[in-house]
């Protein structure tokens, strides 16, 4: 039965493909799709893992015989009986099998969307007891889960669905799309290059770091629509509009023809638009823009090039830091990372974001914040002060880095004069301590970021102290409007051309044009076409954004004329409703 689910647009495109459902628990899992002739070593990963899981359980159990009958669980012994049954299920091991055989999935994968169809079952049991076996069932997966990590194949390595023989591997051809409660920002980075056409979460806003990363990879998503993980079923068919934010869930063949035509026209326009890379973005009354791209990993360069941007705007360096379970990366593969990107530019400027760690990019995907308010809380430049050899190390490599090309040094939420004094400082020394080493080290321009009202509202004092600043448009609407921008049920506050927004971005660009600094904006506002026209009119003249998002913004430029759009924008401004004015 077709049905329809309503989230937040965040990626533009049409979707269309099978749904894998991810708990967001496992999400760590791998997925992509195995070779025919790689079957039956999947097959035996399985056996191996499930027998390794079926000896551990069966050693505790004679554990438990051996203590005598006055230290007996009986509570414990029937659990375990429990889970012996079910890692003997027929349907738990053919099911998997299935996945193996027909969809060539890996053996992780295969396990993980068997479980999701099982889990299913169980919640639809009456029988309240047997609703709550679903748990068991999960915590076996986990063990056989953990215990194929020691098992893996040499065989085993990512395939993209081109790679695969399609007549070999009929029903594999269909295009996945993934559905889950909850993605972070590092769970998202390995579906770069993955086997995922389009993303649905339950939960996220439209700058949450999900639809950030979302962009990034330049594929249709959808995020706040609630309950999607649990109303979709593995395997179901699924559209996803990332440019109305619909989900459209086992669709009638006319639907179906509808979004598929849409989806075509959307890969016609997308080539219109590549046409823009070489030209200069420059408006009708002889502007010249400067277009410059976020990354967040050094392998982001190729399609930076590609969209033709004239730099890199924003390099987020958190994501050499997340996921690593609490092992940070050190100074020698920062610089490396650091090199790597600086050396791809080609010359052109890289601007690396010092670590911006917190709130809604915790290090690992199942750190615990403990602060009531991660957001206003030890994040950004505040966790780089309190953690100084770490911020040293992070310093020392970008700062080697620079002496293969040109590299600005961005520092993100700073507030207070302190912070600026002790962030110097910390510059400083790092400069002192590879001087000591004899170690290489180029110049770097030092930026700031304007992300907290405290900051906007005091410009003089960060440029006495900076070459140049960047606007962090997500985070300076979050803390005006004091919303949290990865909450879906406040996503409906989240304004970017809220009065007071637009108060703050306007007086900061003035007042760095004023005192001959530059200043461009980083945050999503600058890749949104709708804000093109309103940023270009405010004087705004560097941009920086996803690299999929800069040939429609190009376009967008070279249809302006700033001359006019200024008296515009400033009726805009000055209105008390500036929205109802966006569209004249």
């Amino acid at each position: 039965m077709s049905f329809v689910v309503h989230g937040l647009a965040v990626s533009r495109g049409i979707a269309i493909g099978r749904a894998v459902i991810v708990a967001s628990s496992r999400i760590d899992i791998a997925h992509y799709f195995i070779r025919p002739e790689q079957v039956e070593a999947e097959i035996e990963r399985l056996r191996t893992a499930r027998n390794a899981v079926v000896d551990e359980i069966v050693r505790v159990q004679h554990g438990l015989h051996e203590q005598g009958p006055q230290d007996a669980h009986p509570e414990l012994t029937a659990l375990l009986d429990v889970h012996l049954m079910l890692l003997q299920d027929e349907q738990l091991t053919n099911g998997v099998k299935h996945w193996i055989v027909e969809r060539h999935y890996n053996a992780e994968w295969a396990l993980t969307a068997q479980l999701e169809v099982i889990a299913r079952q169980f919640d639809e049991m009456e029988d309240p007891y047997l609703r709550e076996r679903k748990a068991d069932l999960e915590q076996v997966v986990e063990r056989m889960l953990r215990s194929m990590r020691g098992v893996a194949s040499p065989m085993a390595s990512p395939l993209e669905p081109a790679d695969v023989d399609t007549e070999t591997v009929s029903q594999q051809a269909s295009p996945l799309v993934l559905v889950a409660h909850d993605l972070s920002p590092a769970d998202m980075l390995q579906f770069k290059q993955s086997v995922f056409a389009g993303f649905v979460t339950d939960v996220g806003g439209k700058t949450s770091h999900t639809a950030i990363v979302a962009r990034s990879l330049d594929i249709p998503a959808v995020v706040g629509a609630r309950s999607t993980s649990h109303l979709v079923r593995q395997d179901d068919w699924v559209i996803i509009d990332g440019d109305a934010g619909v989900v459209v869930v086992d669709p009638s063949p006319a639907l179906l023809a509808e979004y598929t035509a849409k989806q075509r026209q959307g890969e016609v326009e997308r080539e219109r638009l590549a046409r823009l890379k070489n030209t200069p973005a420059v408006t009708l009354d002889g502007q010249k823009i400067e277009l410059l791209a976020n990354i967040e990993q050094p392998h982001d360069i190729p399609a930076v090039l590609r969209a033709g941007a004239v730099g890199i705007g924003l390099f987020r360096s958190e994501f050499l830091f997340m996921g690593r379970e609490g092992r940070l990366p050190d100074e020698d593969e920062q610089y490396q990372a650091y090199r790597n990107a600086v050396e791809g530019m080609q010359g052109l400027p890289v601007t690396i974001r010092t670590v911006d760690i917190g709130a809604d990019k915790p290090l690992d995907r199942h750190q615990r914040d403990d602060h009531l308010n991660p957001a206003l809380g030890l994040r950004a430049i505040r966790w780089s002060l309190a953690e100084p050899a770490m911020f040293l190390a992070q310093l020392r490599a970008i700062l080697r880095a620079a002496a293969h090309g040109p590299v600005h040094l961005l520092i993100p939420m700073l507030a207070h004069a302190g912070e600026i004094r002790q962030t110097l400082a910390l510059v400083g020394r790092a400069r002192e301590q590879l001087d000591q080493r004899g170690q290489v080290h180029g110049p770097v321009r030092l930026g700031a970021m304007i992300e907290v009202p405290a900051a906007a509202l005091t410009i003089p004092l960060f440029l006495r102290h900076f070459d140049f600043l960047s606007i962090g448009t997500n985070d300076l609407i979050q803390y005006t409007l004091a919303i949290d921008r990865a909450d879906e049920s406040v996503a409906h506050l989240y304004d970017p051309v809220h009065p007071a927004v637009l108060q703050l971005l306007a007086s900061a660009i003035g007042q760095c044009h004023a005192n001959g600094k530059s200043v461009s904006v980083c945050g999503e506002m600058a890749g949104d076409v709708a804000m093109t026209r309103l940023l270009l009119g405010l004087g705004l003249r560097s941009f920086s954004m996803h690299p999929s998002q800069i040939l429609a913004v190009k376009q967008q430029i070279l249809r302006c004329d700033t001359g006019k759009l200024a008296a515009w924008a400033q009726s805009v401004l000055h209105a008390d409703e500036p929205a109802a004015l966006m569209n004249d």
